[in-house]
């Protein structure tokens, strides 16, 4: 399994003029390596053939571009290869049905990143701090918030500059030994259902109110605006572009910040967790509702719990999302329901229940399903839906942490 660690880098401002110096030749060099691609015919051979042959190039080239004799091999060799990495990348795409054009040539400001692979860096102690050692670079102050585990090995280090200006190191982590394999029989077993007003209700009980971010977005629009109004290209522009970009920075970090700790909630406390395969693509294509949905961001909440219950051997099970409002838990009758009713009340059998808790056993039936997991004879909504516990976005917490677990054993307790 491959992980991702990313730390924040404090480089002086000589480290930020020599970052940006072999971030621009990596830019020229990519720019000359697309256009030896273009003029190679298809037929030359596979992709990874024309590509390794520009590549082979790299040791002639330094004979006359002298800037490239400045930058370590490996950083020269992974910036060639990214042509093939987005060429397979622009095939996906256009394989899922949308319209792709070609690969167009990088300016400055859109190649922010440059790649050791295997080699060339090292963490070291110098000064009394922790530095990352990079060949041909510098020894630049790193702020490594949590350590990287002693038993995981470290394939390669991508050194990018974001648009706020600030440099961070991202560590591709191989992992040593295989995920834990997931109980054939679990037993700690929640259903969710996301939502925008609540973000999460599960089937114990459980809502988590979604965050927050008002303020965050009062303060883009204004910083937008002041934006808008400034000369294209002038310095004043340039200070305020970097303002509107901490804003976007500022809102990224705390949606993230909330889907992470959510997920990684579910994924240590339960042995199954059940979601719905939700269409978000087709959901941003409505224009009712597409801003709230695109704030909630449920595909990267999918995403993260995905991986996430890989790594902590919980079954993750992803279901069919149709008919999970309408349906009644209890006994599976079909109801239409308006988006304005919050309120479950079957019919057919007299079951009364919250829309989002109905549709989070409703996920959890088709999950275990899915599975191959039997159901207990009692219907486990008559049991578990009186636990409603209301759980605000802010008070969502590290998986372990005492806000969850009072809210747990109190589930437990009733």
């Amino acid at each position: 399994m491959y992980y991702a660690y990313k730390y924040r880098l404090k480089p002086s401002d000589a480290h930020r003029e020599e970052l940006d110096r072999h971030r621009d030749i990596c830019r020229q060099l990519y720019n000359h390596a697309l256009y030896r691609f273009n003029q190679i015919p298809e037929d030359a051979g596979t992709l990874n053939q024309r590509v390794r042959s520009i590549r082979d190039e790299l040791p002639s080239l330094k004979d006359w571009w002298d800037g490239l004799s400045d930058v370590y091999s490996t950083v020269l060799q992974t910036t060639v290869m990214r042509i093939e990495q987005n060429v397979k990348s622009l095939g996906e795409l256009k394989n899922n049905g949308y319209g792709v054009g070609h690969l167009k040539w990088k300016p400055p400001r859109e190649f922010r990143s440059f790649t050791y692979s295997q080699c060339g860096f090292k963490l070291d102690k110098k000064g009394g701090q922790t530095v990352l050692s990079l060949s041909k670079l510098a020894d630049i102050p790193i702020r490594l918030h949590r350590a990287i585990p002693d038993d995981d090995t470290v394939k390669q280090v991508t050194v990018k500059k974001e648009p706020t200006g600030e440099w961070f190191a991202t560590f591709g982590i191989e992992l040593d030994r295989d995920p834990p394999e997931p109980p054939e029989n679990p037993e700690r077993c929640v259903g969710i259902d996301v939502g925008i007003l609540k973000y999460a209700h599960d089937t114990d009980g459980h809502a988590v109110g979604s965050l927050d971010l008002s303020a965050e977005r009062e303060r883009l629009e204004r910083e937008q605006r002041s934006l808008s109004r400034k000369q294209h290209g002038s310095n004043n522009y340039e200070k305020q572009r970097r303002r509107v970009a901490e804003c976007h920075a500022n809102l990224r970090r705390k949606r993230r910040d909330f889907l992470h700790k959510l997920s990684n909630y579910y994924a240590r406390e339960y042995d199954l967790v059940a979601v719905e395969d939700l269409n978000v693509k087709g959901m941003l294509e409505s224009t009712s509702n597409s801003r709230n949905t695109a704030s909630a961001a449920w595909r990267t909440f999918l995403s993260l719990l995905e991986y996430k219950c890989e790594r902590e051997g919980t079954h993750f099970v992803a279901v069919n999302p149709r008919g999970t409002t309408k349906e009644c838990a209890a006994c599976g009758t079909s109801t239409e329901k308006p988006l304005w009713v919050r309120e479950h009340s079957c019919p057919a059998c007299g079951f009364e229940a919250d829309r989002d808790a109905n549709a989070a056993w409703n996920i959890l039936s088709r999950g275990l399903e899915d599975v191959g997991v039997g159901h207990s004879e009692s219907t486990p909504v008559e049991t578990a839906l009186p636990v409603d516990t209301s759980v605000s976005a802010k008070r969502v917490v590290e998986a372990g942490s005492p806000t969850l677990n009072e809210r747990t054993a109190q589930a437990v307790s009733e």
